[in-house]
């Protein structure tokens, strides 16, 4: 099969393991800069061009899009999808999981279990905001922050306020969420992979920090999830639509709850700390699945 990924850098490690794992198995890898492609836009034979030659006999689509290039990469993969080639994790998915409010709206609606969210355009009643979701400490995030970025503790109500408002300020869109003190500065990314978890490992923020990602100075180790944990993860990435996703999960006192489902998983955090092999376990998903036009966006909103 002709595997295409779309990809900023062939030398990043996810892409380069996925280049590896698919040429292991046979199949033949192109990684393709997304940024670089260009497209032609017609009702019966839309096309995708990348550096003057024009895409054809592609099997199956990986995108490894970034949180930066959303809005460009999600019309590439979407291209390809009206072209008929089939792709691991499709264009309407992807933009879900980037949208953090609707991420997490479509899994409250769904009974997944979260941490008490609040979202306010106007900073009149603030304190009231502070309040439904339980008071300080609590946690302020920038809706379009990665990797920790954005991510602030207020530990007490004055600094809540102060936050809160200055973010308002900047014109910035946030999300208020109650602060899970007992997982502390832990958190498990599951790696789900269709309908199971292939790798799961739990990561440890630093001394002194709450956050547990791994570019912000967090440690990684492999772990054991309970069944609710395994199902959690399995279901919210039903409900984004997602093939492939990293669900962010916190231990809380009422039970897993799910931070965030990311569309692009890093894989090298997780293979290294696991020994899992994530790379050939998509790979294996996508030679069942790839078939001409067999995109189908699960899930609804």
């Amino acid at each position: 099969m002709n595997i295409a990924i779309l990809s900023r850098n062939k030398d990043l490690y996810s892409t380069r393991r996925l280049v590896e794992a698919a040429e292991k198995r046979g199949h033949t890898v192109r990684v393709i800069d997304t940024l670089r492609c260009y497209m032609t836009i017609a009702s019966q034979r839309p096309t995708i061009h990348y550096k003057g030659e024009k895409l054809s006999n592609i099997g199956a689509v990986i995108p490894r899009i970034g949180a930066s290039i959303t809005f460009f990469g999600t019309a590439v993969v979407r291209q390809f999808e009206m072209m008929s080639v089939y792709c691991l994790n499709e264009s309407v998915a992807i933009s879900r999981s980037r949208d953090k409010l609707r991420s997490l709206q479509l899994l409250s609606r769904r009974g997944i279990g979260l941490p008490v969210t609040g979202f306010a355009h106007s900073t009149r009643f603030t304190n009231d905001l502070i309040h439904q979701v339980g008071g300080a400490p609590l946690v302020v995030k920038l809706l379009e922050g990665t990797q920790g970025i954005g991510v602030v503790l207020a530990e007490n109500q004055q600094a809540a306020e102060s936050i809160i408002e200055a973010f308002r300020g900047l014109k910035a869109q946030i999300l208020v969420q109650e602060f899970i003190k007992e997982a502390k500065g832990a958190d498990l990314r599951c790696l789900v992979v269709g309908d199971k978890v292939v790798a799961s490992m739990k990561r440890q923020g630093g001394e002194g920090e709450f956050r547990s990602n791994i570019h912000r100075g967090g440690s990684a180790s492999s772990i054991r999830l309970t069944p609710e944990e395994r199902s959690t993860a399995v279901r919210s990435a039903k409900i984004m639509g997602l093939n492939v996703a990293g669900v962010d999960i916190l231990r809380s006192n009422h039970g897993p709850v799910v931070m965030e489902v990311n569309s692009s998983p890093g894989l090298e955090g997780i293979e290294k700390s696991t020994g899992k092999d994530v790379a050939e376990a998509i790979v294996v998903f996508i030679e069942k699945k790839a078939q001409p036009g067999k995109n189908r966006t699960r899930g609804k909103g």
